[in-house]
């Protein structure tokens, strides 16, 4: 069987602004690969490095003449997704199509056209792994729970039960890394112990080491999707498949890499015991770092050069209606652990629809005190499928999937929308002024100075005019 996967592209402006700073690879998709069966071929198609996507799809839907097309999709690519598969269907009706992902998992009833023929729900690789073989035998009728046939007459119903049980993390297959162009991928590193950078754009591979997160907070869809589970890999297993990786520089994606502690000393035990010489990046909330400065010690010893940290809110009475379980003062205490131990703070904050100017400026006040550090912001935004989304459904000032970026707000705003966004433009010219590069005067080459300068710049601008998304179109 011929399989061509598909991670489609960005449609809004300021995503694909957001693109010019990180690219990660496809990294599920990488995963779905390595499920299928080693008899069959498997090509991925990542459009978000297509400077023109549907013709570049359609090309390799021609080239490769697929029996099978699978789409990965979050809830902003719903449209995108819908169009792809109309294609595949103009191209060849007789293509197998398929719909995986977070958007599919939670709310497969939205790709319920007459273009897609199957959707996914939860994991990939190993879904893959037993969905090729039926589909090669003329079996396409549904697989449990996890695969919906869009012709099952019993689809609506099937839709609504919860996501399907997530396997043992041992059964998710390796990614096939060797399926992109790995050179795409890059993220912007502005941590340097020596006040110079070779470049602040280096190639990053990405890695997950857990799955899930054991805290549920109200904006975040993880503990859906994962029905509240924590997996977690073998310290072994991460390590063996960090030595693997040709990149230096590695971006870990676990929800919280570090929530077990006596795991996460561990693998940075075995990188130092081996002599792995990496950089990385990971996330990590703040009371985790509070409760374990010794781990944070240790990783920095072994390599964790810059750590994002959901600070989300300067007032402890949102954080608690976010269900973070933390305040503001354990953040505040795990800025400065991160400080002293020297490792780069990415601090995340969120801006909530209902920010009156005084909120704007309290957050602006706590920016410049986190610094130097690289800070940035979203909107609080419900996740589709979740009860946060039903409770605010009505509410909504826009297309809820497509605006759904966490940039765009899909809530009414306590400002008129047009001075909400000069507000939420000029926070990240104030990040700027505390970003490491310039604190720390870091040297960095002069191209690449006038390229991080014009990107900045082009993305203010671009949140400037982000309420012009929201006018009707001419």
């Amino acid at each position: 069987m011929q399989i061509l996967l598909i991670r489609p592209h960005p449609e809004l402006r300021i995503a694909r602004r957001l693109e010019e700073f990180l690219r990660l690879e496809p990294l599920n998709l990488e995963i779905v690969a390595g499920g299928v069966p080693e008899d069959d071929d498997v090509a991925i198609l990542d459009l978000s490095i297509e400077k023109d996507p549907f013709d570049a799809f359609q090309k390799q839907l021609t080239r490769i003449a697929p029996d099978l097309v699978g789409f990965t999709s979050y809830s902003t690519n719903v449209s995108v997704v819908n169009a792809l598969a109309a294609m595949v269907k103009r191209h060849d009706r007789a293509i197998t199509t398929v719909v995986g992902g977070i958007h599919a998992t939670l709310v497969p009833k939205d790709y319920a056209t007459e273009d897609i023929d199957l959707v996914a729900r939860g994991e990939g690789g190993t879904l893959f792994r037993e969905l090729v073989p039926r589909l090669k035998r003329g079996d396409d009728s549904s697989l449990d729970e996890r695969v919906l046939s869009t012709r099952d007459p019993e689809f609506d119903q099937k839709a609504e039960l919860p996501p399907p049980q997530y396997p043992r993390i041992d059964e998710i297959p390796r990614p096939r890394r060797d399926l992109v162009q790995r050179s795409k991928y890059f993220t912007t590193w502005t941590s340097s112990p020596t006040a110079r950078l070779n470049t602040i754009f280096p190639q990053v591979a990405s890695l997950r080491t857990s799955i899930g997160c054991a805290f549920s907070c109200s904006f975040c869809v993880v503990h859906f999707l994962l029905r509240g589970k924590y997996l977690q890999r073998d310290p072994e297993d991460v390590v063996d498949e960090i030595e693997a990786l040709s990149e230096k520089h590695i971006y870990f994606l676990d929800d919280e890499m570090f929530l077990n502690a006596a795991r996460a000393r561990r693998i940075a035990e075995l990188l130092l015991d081996r002599g792995i010489k990496k950089e990385y990046i990971s996330w990590s909330r703040g009371d985790t770092i509070v409760r374990h400065p010794e781990v944070f010690k240790l990783w920095r010893e072994a390599g964790l050069r810059i750590v994002f940290v959901g600070l989300e809110s300067v007032d402890s009475p949102r954080l608690s209606g976010y269900e973070k379980q933390t305040d503001v003062e354990t953040n505040r205490k795990a800025v400065a652990i991160l400080r002293e131990l020297q490792i780069m703070l990415h601090a995340s904050f969120m801006v909530h629809p209902d920010f009156a100017v005084e909120d704007f400026r309290r957050l602006e006040g706590e920016v410049m005190a986190v610094g130097p550090a690289e800070v940035s912001f979203t909107v609080f935004s419900p996740s589709p499928g979740t009860p946060l989304w039903s409770m605010h459904k009505d509410e909504f000032i826009c297309d809820p999937y497509r605006f759904y970026d966490c940039m765009h707000t899909i809530l009414p705003t306590r400002l008129p929308l047009k001075q909400f966004y000069r507000h939420f433009g000029r926070l990240t010219i104030v990040a700027l002024r505390v970003n490491p590069l310039r604190v720390n005067r870091v040297r960095i080459r002069i191209r690449e100075f006038v390229r991080i300068f014009i990107m900045a710049t082009r993305y203010v601008f671009s949140l400037h005019r982000i309420y012009r998304d929201y006018l009707p179109e001419k």
